[in-house]
């Protein structure tokens, strides 16, 4: 039966598609396409409704009702048949639609004549995108082949309603004037700031050439040929010996490969081809499908089950596509750019180019994540957790980002257009008041000064040095410019970098930190092992030791490129006292290749270690004896020490920094390197925040460093602070049994007027 149906599709598909390629603005074709539809599915009315701002559906064409009503009738989502069908994404056919209790009667319309009625959800990336419906006189229910000539039939107008051409920026204002609601979306701050942009989704959706085909028996050769080829490419992905052995993961990896063979969706999409669709606009058409239906279920496993489906769609799609389409590379970029992603490692940002970068928005994320460290050296906001971000928002929508608040608002209004104006205007007010203290010695009340430092990690950043007026680079990343290349760097071109970064510092310190790859900092041409748990297998200082030619190198350039000035390295990852005598061994015998074949050493060269595994604190002593300096990464520190994935959004948020057992773990720290005699810092991410570096004053810190544009408000923070007072309430905190002294903190700051708002 499917066969004889999508035979007799094809001529109307023809026709469609004919109305399609026209050379008419996007509404003449949709008036065209709604005169064809009616003739050939011999309907009295075909109107389409289109969704609006606000999740209002709004008449733009018809044929057979009063054409005064089209752009003036609307109704909202759940109002009438037509809201119905997009409340539920279910096709409503009835043979007398007046009787339903769902009818809703716009006398402007005309309507009242018609009885039997057909209303079809058009989809796109499981969002309802608006309502195509047809009417007849006669009191009837419609038939199968009618509701499958429709369902073909949206997938087209999916197309045309997502491509931006039917509804405009301008188009966002009704008729009397009044701006539409916007979509407001919430999600938890990452990077602070608010932001204007255009919606860009890092994954676009696979551009689909064709939409309709003449030849449905060479699209099934396709498609299976496609199939053939996925199936494939997955049984050899977990074919790799790491992946070996009995144990849940292999329940796992079965299960989605029984995905890629699940019966019903390759049935589907085989209906969907001989209905007339080419294979990747039936692969799309089947995932809609699935999609809308899944967001229904409430299970759990049936949400989870929906990622999988979404991810092998993603994959078919790729091999029937010759070329598929890269976001950074091969999309158009707008001036302003609102970048949409449900997850991304930290160079994948870097594809973008950095002047346009309006904002990050993440479906995942977390505040240590890599990507966002890098988004905060880009000074831009983050804001990530966002539920079903990739299927609201379209490319190309107006998005108001407001970090400070974790709020999205998509095609907003003129309301919340004047309160975004009011918060950028109370922000600008509080640069101007940081850039005042720029040249203000950073001192405590009481006389402490505290030394701030940048975290950097391109050469952009360095350009930071002299608007904030800090010390130095107190973390490089050297990793970053390794990982946006196409190979691995020769020792002349490291050398020129930190060349490069030795004369942009003009006499400041930077502390280099070797090679922190591995977790998700891949080098695109150094191919690693696949990990359960990559953030605590084989990286940073693991990689250089098994690898010692590629740590040689580094630090051959690193003394090359430091000429004769002071050098500070710190090595990454350290564990034990062995692997720091190990790597330092590593940087004595190239010392000892330059000086023999007559290069210059470094003036003063400092060596010394990223605390980040807590097992290191247990050697503190030896490690204290053999160490010019210690700088405390709490971000890593931070999740070993509670076991907790920092780039997991189920566990990333579930200690606070300000716990007491790490703010203890922290004081000890500092004890402990006073009475050694060793400097100590710290440059993870809680020194950026004024709450979270005012208490490391209190712990006893004396230099912290972070990103570029938290510099400001911990400057006005920390001059406003009596160091020994706060180190007192502070020393009063460790002992307690609380899950987080933030409160307390928080508190204590506001009756002093210490001022703790973020920049």
């Amino acid at each position: 039966m499917t066969k004889t149906v999508g035979t007799a599709l094809r001529p109307l598909l023809r026709r469609v598609q004919g109305a399609m390629s026209s050379n008419g603005t996007a509404h003449e074709r949709l008036d065209e396409l709604v005169k064809v539809i009616a003739a050939e599915v011999v309907a009295e009315v075909c109107t389409v409704y289109v969704m609006r701002a606000g999740e209002v559906l709004e008449l733009f064409a018809t044929e057979g009702l009063n054409p005064s009503a089209i752009h003036k009738t609307r109704l909202r989502v759940d109002e009438g048949l037509i809201g119905d069908i997009a409340a539920h994404a279910h096709v409503l056919n009835l043979a007398d639609a007046q009787t339903h209790p769902k009818f809703a009667f716009r006398p402007e319309t005309g309507e009242e004549i018609y009885h039997s009625f057909l209303g079809v959800p058009i989809l796109r990336g499981g969002r309802v995108r608006g309502v195509l419906a047809i009417q007849n006189k006669a009191k009837r229910e419609y038939t199968e082949e009618e509701v499958e000539a429709l369902e073909m039939i949206v997938v087209v107008l999916a197309e045309l309603i997502a491509g931006g051409d039917l509804i405009g920026r301008s188009e966002q204002i009704t008729a009397d004037g009044n701006a539409i609601l916007p979509l407001r979306m919430t999600g938890i701050s990452i990077n602070t700031g608010v932001a204007v942009g255009e919606a860009v989704l890092h994954q676009p959706r696979i551009q689909i050439p064709e939409m309709f085909s003449t030849d449905p028996e060479a699209e099934q050769v396709r498609l299976q040929n496609a199939l053939y080829q996925m199936q494939q490419a997955i049984d050899k992905l977990f074919a790799v010996k790491e992946l070996s052995g009995r144990g849940e993961h292999n329940e796992i990896l079965e299960a989605y490969r029984l995905v890629a063979h699940d019966s019903g969706w390759l049935r589907r999409l085989k209906e969907a081809i001989s209905s007339g669709l080419t294979a990747e606009a039936a692969v799309q058409k089947v995932q809609d499908d699935i999609r809308i239906r899944m967001n229904l279920a409430t299970d759990p496993y049936l949400k989870e089950r929906m990622h999988d489906f979404d991810d092998i769609a993603r994959r078919l799609q790729q091999h029937l596509s010759i070329k598929p389409i890269t976001a950074a590379r091969d999309v158009q970029l707008p001036a302003d750019v609102v970048l949409l992603a449900d997850n991304m490692g930290p160079t994948e940002l870097l594809d973008y180019e950095p002047h346009r970068l309006r904002a990050l928005l993440l479906e995942e994320g977390s505040a240590t994540a890599h990507v966002a460290i890098v988004a905060r050296a880009l000074n831009i906001p983050v804001v990530g957790r966002i539920t079903d971000l990739l299927t609201r928002i379209d490319p190309n929508d107006p998005v108001i980002v407001d970090g400070d608040n974790a709020q999205v608002f998509v095609r907003p209004g003129e309301d919340i257009q004047q309160m975004v104006t009011k918060t950028i205007d109370a922000r600008n007010e509080r640069q101007k008041i940081y850039a005042a203290l720029k040249e203000e010695e950073p001192e405590t009340l009481d006389g402490q000064r505290i030394s701030l430092n940048l975290n950097a990690g391109l050469l952009i950043d360095l350009q930071n040095l002299k608007d904030t007026g800090v010390d130095g680079i107190g973390l490089y990343r050297t990793e970053i410019p390794f990982m946006v290349r196409e190979e691995f760097p020769s020792v002349e071109g490291q050398t020129e970098l930190y060349r490069n970064i030795y004369e942009m510092a003009d006499g400041k310190n930077v502390m280099f930190r070797t090679l922190d790859i591995g977790g998700d900092k891949q080098l695109p041409y150094f191919h690693a092992m696949a990990e359960e748990n990559p953030n605590m297998g084989w990286r940073a200082v693991r990689v250089a030791l098994d690898r010692p030619s590629m740590l040689r190198q580094q630090l051959r350039a690193l003394i090359r490129g430091a000429n004769g000035r002071n050098l500070s390295i710190m090595f990454p990852m350290i564990a034990e006292v062995a692997e720091f005598e190990a790597a330092k061994s590593i940087l004595g015998r190239e010392l000892e290749r330059e000086q023999k074949r007559g290069g210059v050493l470094p003036s003063q060269l400092r060596v010394g270690v990223m605390l980040e595994v807590p097992g290191l604190m247990w050697q503190l002593r030896p490690l204290l004896d053999r160490v010019d300096f210690l700088s405390v990464g709490s971000n890593d520190l931070f999740q070993f020490l509670f076991a907790t994935d920092r780039g997991n959004p189920r566990v990333s948020d579930r200690y606070d920094v300000l716990s007491p057992s790490l703010l203890s773990l922290l004081k000890n720290l500092v004890l402990e390197t006073e009475n050694a005699g060793v400097h100590i810092s710290l440059c993870g991410e809680m020194a950026g925040n004024p709450v979270e570096a005012m208490t490391l004053i209190g712990l006893g810190f004396r230099t912290i460093s972070m990103a570029p544009v938290k510099v400001g408000a911990v400057r006005a923070m920390l001059r406003q602070v009596n160091a020994v007072a706060l180190s007192k309430y502070v020393d009063g905190l460790l002992n307690l049994p609380d899950h987080s002294l933030r409160q307390k903190l928080t508190a204590y700051a506001n009756d002093h007027n210490i001022p703790i708002a973020e920049s």
